[in-house]
């Protein structure tokens, strides 16, 4: 963070003193939007990690073998049974 901070101010000094000028009245009208940004973009951070650190990962994709494949077969349609209803004992009288 150091080497950053003197890398900046090092091109700062690089600039013309009407551009140092411009950039220090950029900053003196939104400096303290910019830290506002930043500190909720921390918060945000902060939080994200609490809820990853309390919510367990889901479990991994168990991935079936490669013999298998191709081997399955659909006995009946999700949505209506694969007996007839005719046959369910429960439904008689």
């Amino acid at each position: 963070m150091t080497k950053l901070i003197q890398e900046t101010f090092q091109q700062i000094l690089q600039l013309s003193e009407e551009q140092q000028d411009t950039l220090a009245t950029y900053l003196q009208k939104h400096l303290i939007e910019l830290l506002k940004k930043s500190e909720k973009e921390k918060r945000l951070a902060k939080h994200n990690d609490t809820l990853n650190e309390n919510i367990n990962p889901l479990p991994k994709r168990r991935i079936p073998p490669v013999s298998i494949a191709g081997k399955g077969k659909t006995l009946g349609d999700l949505v209506s049974p694969i007996v007839n209803t005719e046959d369910w004992e429960c439904l008689r009288e």
